[in-house]
């Protein structure tokens, strides 16, 4: 079964004979846009730099008790940058040093991890037969 179509009447003509001459137009899209030309207040807007982590209690544990291959000197290096960095509202220069100093961490956390494991493993089993 096929909807029926209806043909759609003008309705502008209709209204605009029984209109006032100087009534508001009868639809909101037709009346002009008014834009603002001189803005009296200004605001600006800075980056929020709070939510950029600098990773810095982590970068002073891996450099006082990890640290491996001086990776924990780099993180907190790179850590002490991203604190500078968001004080000078740096933000793109702090996300970007704040994933170098999180990937100093990981990577000086694990392989301490990895060689105090491999510490206790030969301290229970020793290489006695060689």
């Amino acid at each position: 079964m096929a909807p029926t179509l209806f043909p759609m009447e003008s309705k502008s003509s209709k209204t605009d004979s029984v209109r006032a001459p100087g009534a508001p137009p009868a639809c909101k899209h037709l009346a002009e846009k008014k834009t603002m030309t001189n803005p009296t207040t200004v605001i600006e807007v800075y980056p929020d730099t709070t939510e950029v982590n600098d990773y810095y209690l982590w970068s002073i544990f891996n450099f006082v008790y990890l640290n491996f291959c001086c990776l924990g000197f780099i993180a907190l290096a790179y850590s002490l940058k991203v604190r500078d960095k968001k004080l000078l509202n740096d933000l793109n220069g702090a996300v970007e040093d704040a994933k170098t100093a999180r990937l100093f961490n990981i990577t000086s956390s694990a392989l301490a991890a990895s060689c105090i494991i491999l510490v206790f493993i030969f301290l229970r089993y020793p290489l006695t037969d060689y």
